[in-house]
């Protein structure tokens, strides 16, 4: 099944245009047909159709992010196969990914990011108490509004409760400038690890660059296990940098 403008899925949301490519998914935006409301699809990648370990993934997507329901995680509305691929319909956000906005910007004062990390941080605690990790909690992956209110996104790496491994063990899933230690050992990932990504990501909105770099994603890694974080700029309060 190849993604298209005017394709239908379940006979219900035709796909409009293309607004996103991951390495798992295209994102599309959508018509829901009885509504008429703007939608999102994530989509397998045509390249992918067929391949089971994707496709659970995708299922497990669905099913870890499906029945969440918070003002800062993106409600996932539906989910369906055909032909060997597969996809999730959620809500389409209107924003700009954090990614995006530190690019551009480089930093941000701490009463800017400081709501948005306070935001993420209560998505994440409904997205724990359902059981579920989300192992890649990265900038790209929150998007901001206009009203600066924050969308926590992506489920396609997370693990829930009784949730088969779909990953050899000791295999490491994640970003790795984001990865919490224990992670980087290869060891079982915790809803601590998604809090220390939300504080990679406090480092580096306020300092404009992240705490550890390296010249691979293994020597990266690996930093978080064996060095100390550097300190905050002085500019900052205090209390901040503590």
């Amino acid at each position: 099944m190849k993604p298209e403008p005017g394709l239908e899925l379940q006979g219900r949301y035709q796909l409009v245009e293309r607004i996103a490519l991951g390495g798992m998914g295209e994102v599309w935006r959508a018509t829901d047909l009885r509504s008429g409301r703007a939608v999102a699809a994530k989509i397998l990648r045509p390249e992918l159709a067929g391949d089971e370990i994707f496709l659970s993934r995708l299922r497990a997507e669905a099913a870890n992010s499906r029945g969440l329901r918070h003002p800062n995680l993106a409600v996932v509305l539906d989910s369906g196969e055909r032909h060997g691929s597969g996809w999730i319909v959620m809500e389409l956000v209107q924003g700009r990914a954090l990614s995006d906005i530190l690019a551009e910007r480089g930093t941000m004062p701490p009463e800017e990011i400081l709501p948005i990390l306070a935001q993420v941080a209560r998505a994440l605690q409904v997205v724990h108490d359902s059981g579920v990790v989300h192992r890649d909690v990265k900038p790209s992956n929150i998007l901001i509004n206009r009203e600066g209110l924050a969308k926590l996104t992506d489920f396609g790496i997370s693990m829930g409760v009784n949730q088969r491994p779909m990953t050899a063990t000791g295999m490491v899933m994640g970003t790795a400038q984001y990865l919490a230690p224990e992670q980087a050992m290869g060891n079982m990932a915790t809803p601590s690890g998604d809090l220390y990504a939300l504080g990679v990501i406090a480092y580096e909105a306020l300092a404009g660059h992240r705490p550890f770099t390296g010249s691979t994603q293994v020597d990266i890694a690996f930093a978080h296990v064996n060095q100390p974080v550097p300190p905050l700029p002085d500019h900052l309060p205090a209390e901040v940098r503590e």
